[in-house]
């Protein structure tokens, strides 16, 4: 199955990745505009056949070492990569929430990710003539985010940075949100955005859910522990350690 844990920088859902991982879920094709710790972590635990991104990289210190392992000498499997840009991955959730085979771009120029990746081509404008990029639809089986806050009537609430949240939501075939906090009225006051409920198929109340990133208005980013991720991850060992001792012990 392929499946889309989204969030820029804020609300990224490390605690339903965290699940998939205890839940041992394997074979998946894992789609994300920037991996971050959160996918490094899924693929160092084998959770991953394929990856589609946009940019791999610990925004805090730099290299990914479990992606960077896995797909270097295939631990502890091989996987397949398909890259593209953030604008390219952004434009493939909209055209996938819209219901369209692919989405119109001006990008890729300069880059050999037209020629090299799946999902990309070249064509020309019908009206203009002018060469333009078609990107393919992004329709994930299964779409997660994580939000402040959802009301008992299924609607969610997110605010601050919101990247492709909505986009995820609406454009996978089953979307599950893992949210700070349900209750009764939401306050609209704080703007943002709402997911109507008749878009999710699930929510589940998960405090703390996008530790080590941010929940504006809850916590805040925790550099520390993506500094230090650096180290964890760059050692198979240190790694396992760590996987155990945090993740799958965890309740």
């Amino acid at each position: 199955m392929s499946i889309a844990l989204e969030g820029f920088t804020h609300l990224i859902p490390f605690a339903a990745g965290h699940e998939i991982i205890r839940q041992g879920k394997r074979d998946l094709t894992l789609i994300r505009m920037t991996p971050d710790l959160i996918y490094d972590q899924m693929i160092g635990a084998g959770c991953a056949r394929r990856v589609v991104f946009s940019w791999g990289g610990n925004p805090g210190v730099g290299s990914l070492h479990r992606f960077r392992d896995a797909v270097e000498n295939g631990w502890p499997h091989p996987i397949e990569v398909e890259e593209h840009t953030h604008a390219g991955m952004a434009n493939r959730y909209v055209a996938g929430a819209s219901g369209l085979p692919f989405a119109v771009m001006r990008g890729y120029e300069g880059t050999d990710l037209a020629a090299n990746t799946r999902g990309v081509a070249r064509i020309a404008c019908p009206f203009t003539g002018e060469p333009v990029a078609a990107v393919s639809a992004l329709t994930p089986d299964v779409g997660v985010i994580h939000a402040q806050r959802a009301d008992r009537r299924g609607n969610v609430h997110l605010w601050g940075i919101t990247g492709v949240q909505r986009e995820v939501v609406l454009s996978s075939k089953s979307s599950i949100v893992t949210v700070e906090e349900i209750v009764d009225e939401l306050d609209l006051g704080l703007g943002g955005q709402v997911i109507p409920a008749m878009a999710i198929d699930a929510i589940s109340e998960v405090p703390g859910g996008a530790r080590p990133s941010y929940a504006l208005g809850f916590y805040h980013r925790d550099n520390q522990a993506y500094v230090d991720w650096d180290s964890i991850g760059r050692d198979r060992k240190s790694f396992d350690r760590w996987l155990n001792e945090s993740v799958m012990t965890a309740k």
